[in-house]
């Protein structure tokens, strides 16, 4: 299994909004693509200097290849519907791949 791991950034005057649109509509849409079988949504339990709140989520996929699928046929598009958003947030992606789980 992979994990497509986000790490955000949000700024606080829209956090809220932000929450209630990754748990809303972002999340869910992620999955709708069939690419993944779960999500996590966890916060960061860490102060920032820059300030902000920010979150861990993770998506798993059962294969690379299905991860890989969701760069080709999804990205592009789930990405945009971030732009109410824009200049508010910092993410960076990361692929982790489950070796354990117990």
């Amino acid at each position: 299994m992979y994990i497509y791991n986000v790490t955000i950034n949000i700024q606080e005057d829209i956090h809220d909004e932000w929450v209630e649109w990754m748990k809303n509509e972002h999340i869910p849409d992620m999955l709708n693509t069939g690419k993944f079988i779960k999500a996590l949504m966890t916060r960061v339990m860490v102060k920032e200097e820059m300030g902000g709140v920010t979150y861990s989520v993770q998506y798993t996929a059962e294969s690379k290849q299905m991860l890989q699928r969701y760069y080709e046929e999804d990205a592009a598009t789930l990405r945009s519907k971030t732009a109410p958003f824009e200049g508010k947030f910092v993410a960076f992606r990361t692929e982790l791949e489950v070796i354990t789980e117990q």
